[in-house]
């Protein structure tokens, strides 16, 4: 039985205690968290023991899941990987770079497993796409978000789109080249809606848009390659794929013909299903999986670090440029 101590019960905190408590081979032995009030709702709710201190919360636990803001991140995952544990931190893995390095050096001296909380790559609308072949060459990002407070101590680059970036990452297989970027403070002081172009030296461009300030929630990707075009809807959790037929297709795929320059074509559209529709509890399941069975986490530290790079570089970009407000 893997034991989980988890670091902060706020809002997204209690997911994460809800979706411990349904995955098997797994213990919430109790959790952390200064804000009192909040420590007595969940202690009335769960009936998980609260640890008045963070140190015997760590040595009680194999394995940490740390979702406290980002400012406290480093501090409870290096607190835990001195003393060997596994370590779950939600998105994004730290609040600077030299934290990130950091916690890469100690994760590699620990020989333990590290996973960071970029859901969307267990969203039924992404993994439904795992046996197709994507091979982007143009993708556009569009990520809207009515306003909430909460998260906004972050701009809407840490906030939400490193959601985007992650996923962009484990896709295109090529170095960036270029990234071109620019944001509007709106009702922050650090940008709340941003527009990023990011080439790639294989010739990809990924154009993504975040905003926090918005009147519908939006989540969707659009994928352009060779022959093909995939749709990917995060907030429906849908996805979809139009792409030209092949000579193994099945013949129950639905189809249709267009003309072209080179003569009538077959187009053929497809709407991959995925078995899971709880991505938040797939995602703690693969961590647990990962300790349990000794394999490589889906979203490593490494791939952490990574989308947190790329953030930083379009927060470097933003601030070479006066911040605009409206």
């Amino acid at each position: 039985m893997l034991k989980i101590g988890i670091f902060g019960v706020g809002h997204l905190g209690k997911f994460h205690i809800k979706n411990w408590k349904e995955i098997d081979n797994v213990e919430v032995i109790g959790f952390y968290d200064p804000n009192d009030a909040v420590a007595n709702d969940v202690e009335a709710e769960f009936g998980l023991k609260r640890y008045p201190d963070m140190d015997e919360l760590i040595d009680d636990a194999d394995a940490v899941d740390v979702v406290t803001p980002t400012q406290f991140h480093f501090p409870v995952c290096e607190a835990a990987l001195r003393k060997s544990k596994h370590v779950f931190v939600e998105k994004p893995l730290a609040n600077n770079m030299e934290e990130a390095a950091a916690l890469l050096k100690l994760t590699k001296e620990a020989k333990v497993k590290f996973q960071v909380g970029h859901v969307e790559r267990f969203n039924p609308a992404f993994t439904a796409l795992d046996k197709s072949s994507i091979q982007p060459m143009f993708i556009e990002v569009h990520r809207l978000a009515q306003f909430n407070p909460r998260g906004t101590e972050v701009s809407v680059i840490l906030d939400l789109m490193i959601h985007d970036i992650d996923v962009i990452l484990s896709m295109v297989k090529s170095d960036i080249k270029q990234i071109s970027a620019s944001g509007v403070a709106v009702m922050t002081d650090t940008p709340d809606i941003a527009n990023v172009r990011i080439e790639f030296h294989n010739g990809c461009v990924a154009n993504l848009t975040s905003s926090r300030i918005s009147m519908k929630r939006m989540r969707k990707m659009r994928v352009f390659q060779r022959d093909a075009y995939i749709g990917i809807d995060f907030l429906e959790k849908k996805s979809e794929i139009i792409r030209l037929k092949q000579e193994s297709d099945i013949e129950e795929l639905f189809s249709f013909e267009i003309d072209t320059p080179k003569g009538s074509r077959t187009i053929v559209v497809e709407n991959p299903l995925s078995a899971s529709e709880n991505a938040l509890r797939t995602e703690l399941s693969s961590f647990r999986d990962a300790i349990l069975q000794d394999l490589t986490p889906v979203v490593s530290e490494l791939d952490g670090y990574q989308a947190l790079e790329v953030a930083h570089l379009i927060l470097e970009k933003m601030n070479s440029q006066p911040l605009h407000q409206s």
